[in-house]
C-alpha cells in the first residue's frame, strides 16, 4: 500500500534530500522546496465549499517564499487565489495565504484597512502587536486574507469607486468576502498539508476591526479567538459625522491650519496631563479632561483661535445627532477627543492641513477624503457629485439610501452570546487618542455587549482595553505606541481557560510600559519610575 505523506512530512523528506544533493555548492532556503505547494497553481476551488454565494474559484499561483522576522528566516508556500462572483459584472474576491513549512494546524485571517481593496500582508503581525515577538506566520500559524472583493487604484484604501456595484458592496460593508475567503483558504490548507485545520484565529484595525466584529456576530462558529483593534463598527454613522464635521471645516475661515492645530494640541495636553499623577506626554484620564477651546479665542492671529475655528474643533469633539431613523438603529456619532484630532503629528489622520473643499484635496483629512468617497460612489453612485453640497443632517431625497446603506455597514448587533457559546474569545483594543475612529464609538459597543450579555457572561469571553496616548495604528508619532502580544494571550485564552490577567503594554519605540487596564479603568501612576508598569494601578 502506499503511503501518504502529510504536507509536512513531504517537507522534511524533499528539504533532507535538497541538503544531500547541493550540500557541496550552498545550504538550502527554508523554502528551497515546498512540497504540495506548486502542485495547488490551477487547483479549482468548488463553489460548495463555500458557505456563501459565488461561482467558486481558482488558485492563480503557490510558489515557495521566504520571509526574514527577528533574525528567523521562515519558509512557506504563497498562495494566490481568486473567487468568482455570482453576478459576473462585479470583481472576484482575490486572496492570499501563507502556508509555513512548520505548521502548528492553527489558522489566522487578517482584516483589511480603509475600504480595503489590497491583499493583506500575510507576513505582517497582529495590531498593536509586539516587534519583538514572533509574527503569526513565524509562530506556525497559516495565514490569510483578502481584498474583500475589489482592487484599489492609486489612491489605495481611500478608493471607493467599487460600491456602485451592490455586490461588491456587500462584500465590503456587510462583509460577505470574510466568510467566503475563510471557507476558500481552510478548503486550500487542508489539500494542502492533508488535514483539517485545528483552531481558526481573527486579527483586525480599524476596517479590519469592524471585520472581526463581523465574524463575530454573523457566523459565531467560524472562529475561536477575535483580536478587533480600533474598530469601525459603527461604519455608516461614522461617515454621516464625518461628513456633517467636513462641512463645518469646509466654511470660510473655519479651517483650523497646522499652526492652530499644534497650539490646540500643546494646550490641550497642558491641561490635561498631569491629571494620572504624572506628566508625561499621555493623557490617561481623558474622561476627567475639560479643556473649552474658547480660552484660545482671538481674531485673525496664529497664536489662537477664531470663532468660526473655535466652532469647529467644538463640533469635532461633540456628539452628531441625525433628526431622523435610519434602519440600523444608530442615532449619533460620539466625537473625538480634541487631544487627538489636533494631534499635527498624525495630521493626515486627524483634521488633515487642508481644508475639505470641492474637488476634495488630498492633504484633508483622511475621513474627508473617506466622506467623499461615499457620497460619489456609495450614496449618490454620481463621480461628479459634490459631497459637501449633501447635508448628513437633512439629507432630503438620499435619506431613504443611507438608511439602506447603515444596514450593510452598521454591524452593531451586541447580541455575542452564540459566539461566547461556541466557545469564542474576543479581545478588543483601542488608543484612546486615536484620530480617525472613535474610542468613544468601541466604548459604546462594549456597554451594548454588557447590557445585552450582563457582567458575568460577558466576563467570559470578552476583554476590552483602552490604551491611553495610543493612536491610529500607532501611526506618526503617538504618544505611545502601542504593542501587546495579544495573539499568546488569546491563545492561552482559547486553549488553556487562562483569561489576560494584569497585561502590560510596552511603547514600541522605547520600551516604557504602562498596565493595560480593562475599561473604564485607566491607569494611574502611584510611584517610582513612570517609565515602568508597576509604578502605575489601573482606577476608576
Amino acid at each position: 500500500m502506499r503511503r501518504i505523506l502529510t504536507f509536512s512530512q513531504r517537507l522534511r523528506w524533499i528539504t533532507a534530500g535538497a541538503v544531500l544533493v547541493t550540500a557541496v555548492v550552498s545550504a538550502p532556503t527554508p523554502a528551497a522546496a515546498a512540497p504540495g505547494c506548486t502542485g495547488l497553481a490551477g487547483l479549482a476551488i468548488p463553489a460548495s465549499v463555500i458557505g456563501e454565494p459565488t461561482r467558486g474559484g481558482r488558485v492563480e499561483s503557490a510558489a515557495p517564499a521566504t520571509k526574514d522576522t527577528n533574525g528567523t528566516t521562515v519558509g512557506y508556500c504563497a498562495v494566490r487565489a481568486v473567487l468568482h462572483p455570482i453576478d459576473r459584472s462585479a470583481p472576484d474576491i482575490t486572496l492570499q495565504i501563507g502556508m509555513p513549512a512548520r505548521w502548528n494546524h492553527r489558522t489566522l485571517m487578517f482584516g483589511g484597512g480603509g475600504y480595503d481593496g489590497t491583499v493583506p500582508d500575510v507576513t505582517q503581525n497582529v495590531p498593536f502587536g509586539r516587534p519583538d515577538q514572533p509574527t503569526p506566520l513565524a509562530r506556525g500559524y497559516a495565514t490569510y486574507g483578502s481584498d474583500s472583493g475589489h482592487r484599489a487604484g492609486p489612491t489605495g484604501s481611500l478608493d471607493g469607486s467599487f460600491g456602485v456595484n451592490d455586490e461588491a458592496l456587500r462584500n465590503f460593508a456587510a462583509g460577505d468576502a470574510l466568510k467566503k475567503t475563510h471557507d476558500a483558504a481552510r478548503y486550500l490548507v487542508r489539500r494542502a498539508y492533508g488535514a483539517a485545520p485545528g483552531r481558526a484565529f481573527f486579527a483586525g484595525g480599524s476596517t479590519g476591526g469592524r471585520e472581526a466584529l463581523v465574524v463575530a456576530q454573523r457566523w459565531p462558529d467560524a472562529f475561536d479567538g477575535v483580536i478587533s483593534a480600533y474598530p469601525a463598527w459603527n461604519n455608516a454613522a461614522e461617515i454621516l459625522f464625518l461628513g456633517h464635521l467636513a462641512r463645518v471645516m469646509s466654511r470660510p475661515g473655519a479651517f483650523p491650519g497646522p499652526k492652530q492645530q499644534a497650539l490646540l494640541h500643546r494646550r490641550v495636553l497642558a491641561a490635561c496631563d498631569g491629571l494620572d499623577g504624572v506628566e508625561d506626554g499621555i493623557v490617561s484620564n481623558e474622561r476627567g479632561c475639560r479643556f473649552d477651546p474658547r480660552v484660545l479665542r482671538c481674531p485673525g492671529e496664529p497664536d489662537c483661535l477664531s470663532d468660526a475655528q473655535i466652532a469647529a474643533v467644538t463640533a469635532a469633539s461633540t456628539s452628531f445627532r441625525w433628526p431622523y431613523r435610519i434602519a440600523s438603529g444608530e442615532r449619533h456619532y460620539p466625537g473625538f477627543p480634541l487631544l487627538s484630532g489636533a494631534d499635527m503629528r498624525t495630521p493626515y489622520l486627524g483634521f488633515g492641513t487642508s481644508a475639505p473643499a470641492d474637488p476634495m484635496p488630498a492633504t484633508s483629512a483622511y475621513g474627508f477624503q473617506f466622506w467623499d468617497q461615499w457620497v460619489k460612489y456609495f450614496l449618490t453612485r454620481d463621480p461628479q457629485q459634490n459631497s459637501l453640497a449633501i447635508d448628513p443632517a437633512r439629507p432630503g431625497k438620499w435619506q431613504s439610501r443611507i438608511s439602506y446603506l447603515s444596514t450593510v455597514q452598521d454591524r452593531n448587533d451586541a447580541d455575542l452570546r452564540p459566539f461566547a457559546r461556541s466557545g469564542g474569545r474576543l479581545l478588543m483594543l483601542h488608543g484612546a487618542a486615536d484620530e480617525l475612529v472613535s474610542h468613544r464609538s468601541t466604548n459604546d459597543y462594549y456597554e451594548r455587549v454588557l447590557d445585552t450579555a450582563g457582567r458575568r457572561t460577558t466576563d467570559q469571553f470578552l476583554r476590552y482595553y483602552l490604551v491611553p496616548g495610543a493612536n491610529h495604528a500607532n501611526v506618526g508619532a503617538p504618544a505611545f505606541a502601542a504593542g501587546w502580544d495579544s495573539l499568546t494571550a488569546l491563545e492561552r485564552w482559547v486553549e488553556n481557560g487562562r483569561a489576560p490577567v494584569d497585561p502590560v503594554t510596552a511603547d514600541t519605540r522605547d520600551g516604557r510600559t504602562r498596565p493595560l487596564c480593562e475599561y473604564p479603568r485607566w491607569p494611574r501612576y502611584r510611584s517610582g519610575d513612570p517609565a515602568r508598569a508597576q509604578s502605575f494601578a489601573c482606577v476608576r
